[in-house]
């Protein structure tokens, strides 16, 4: 057989078996038919001499693997902020596994370096933000956030005097470093993972919605000087809430300091005309960091750094080599960590084409609406809404801790949806999260169903806001 007629067998009977089980997600129990520990056994073997052919390969793997899928690319998983991915995305991502680029630089690959600019136009403008900031394609936001972080260590402590380019942070100016208190973890972990450590972190409360307090915030800044980084939230992880970010922004630049805006998937607020208002003054920011693969609905891994300050973002990750040839433009690669990664903009680009600017407007806006739709239907079934529903979170109570704990286990268990757990101020609470293109009032009306018949029983306190 020759090779180019082995993987057009090989791509056709992967892509055959990825379309089928699209295809079922919407009757596809919602949960992983087998358990961690039950899957690991089937891929757990010792690596033989000799290599199998590969359409073997892959049949085993679709074998072994099924089992432990959960359906979260579905209408009713409602769990930890999870999109299902676009098809023309999700297309386009097989194209690029089949193209095999290399996404550092345009002399790699002009195309993928293009794509890149072209997907980074149209989310600026999308985000409301500067049309002049650097973009870069991460990870995730995780990348995002301490891209952007780095960047605002090395301009504040650039003002100061010190080049940490070159010298590095030993004796090095202190850097004042404040979020708010209902920040995301991946601030505290970008942190330690740029040399400050967590308890170089000064925290600010917050609202009874999760966002900063801006009083609170300009009482801790009141005399402050020195090079200063303040992390501002778009989208409670709990809540949905976002930072005061206007006023936060001004208020942080008063002092000369860095203002970055986390804004992992409520940072798409600012696509919906209705519920922009949320964001507003976002574009005074220094730098955002933002998800493709939540409320954007891409593949993974898929985020977003950008910096109104292009020439820092560059100079806290570009770097050069004798065998590099450069086009004398900025690259993409001067704005991500990763030199050797897959072209992750190509599916961007397909993304944002195939829903158009209405139809990210109307992704956003509908599960915002669908997410009241189930703060309402479960507040008129007895149950306790944790938190005023301002973008597509919500927070449910069903009594007790352990009351609450056994109705998310008996949902999970269902098959019919799938939602989390958490705890917010104190109190345990399901976290449903809608966030996927597909989900409809029918799918919310179902999951619903489940969750009262889970529920009964259960101590039902109403909840008046």
């Amino acid at each position: 057989m020759q090779p180019s007629s082995l993987s057009h067998q090989l791509f056709t009977r992967a892509a055959a078996h990825a379309a089928a089980f699209r295809d079922s997600l919407a009757e596809r129990p919602v949960r992983a038919a087998k358990s961690y520990s039950e899957v690991r056994a089937g891929f757990r073997r010792p690596l033989a001499d000799a290599g199998r052919p590969a359409t073997e390969v892959i049949d085993e793997l679709i074998t072994v693997a099924d089992p432990g899928i959960a359906a979260s690319a579905g209408p009713r998983y409602f769990g930890f902020v999870v999109g299902g991915a676009l098809p023309a995305a999700t297309a386009a991502e097989i194209l690029a596994a089949g193209w095999d680029q290399n996404a550092w630089n345009s002399v790699l690959s002009p195309t993928t370096a293009a794509a890149e600019q072209a997907a980074a136009d149209w989310l600026k403008d999308l985000l409301g933000l500067p049309a002049t900031a650097s973009a870069g394609f991460t990870t995730g936001a995780q990348s995002a956030n301490t891209i952007a972080l780095a960047a605002a260590r090395n301009h504040v402590l650039r003002q100061a005097g010190w080049d940490v380019e070159a010298d590095g942070l030993s004796g090095a100016p202190s850097v004042r470093l404040v979020a708010g208190e209902e920040r995301h973890a991946t601030i505290d972990r970008s942190l330690r993972l740029l040399g400050f450590g967590s308890r170089s972190l000064e925290l600010v409360p917050a609202d009874s919605n999760g966002a900063l307090d801006l009083d609170a915030l300009r009482a801790r800044l009141v005399d402050h000087t020195g090079p200063l980084i303040v992390s501002l939230q778009a989208g409670n992880v709990n809540t949905g809430a976002a930072d005061p970010l206007g006023a936060a922004c001004e208020l942080v630049h008063e002092y000369g300091g860095w203002a970055h805006v986390d804004g992992a998937f409520g940072l798409w607020a600012a696509a919906s005309p209705t519920l922009r208002p949320q964001v507003s003054g976002v574009e005074r920011a220094d730098s955002w960091a933002c998800d493709g693969h939540k409320w954007l609905n891409l593949p993974y891994d898929s985020g977003f750094v950008f910096s109104a300050h292009p020439a820092s973002h560059a100079n806290a990750l570009a770097y050069s080599a004798s065998y590099l040839v450069a086009s004398g433009e900025p690259e993409p690669g001067d704005y991500a960590i990763e030199s050797s990664r897959r072209a992750r903009g190509l599916a961007v680009w397909a993304g944002l084409q195939e829903l158009g600017r209405t139809g990210v407007r109307d992704l956003v806006d509908r599960c915002c609406g669908l997410a009241r739709s189930f703060a309402d239907q479960l507040s008129a079934a007895g149950y306790e809404i944790g938190n005023d529903v301002v973008l597509n979170q919500v927070l449910v109570s069903f009594g007790s801790d352990a009351d609450t704990d056994r109705v998310i286990a008996d949902v999970q268990r269902s098959g019919v949806c799938w939602m989390g757990g958490t705890t917010w101020r104190g109190r345990r609470y399901m976290r449903i999260s809608v966030s996927n293109h597909l989900t409809t009032e029918a799918d919310v009306t179902a999951s619903v169903q489940t969750i009262v018949a889970a529920g009964n029983g259960t101590g039902r306190r109403h909840h008046e806001r």
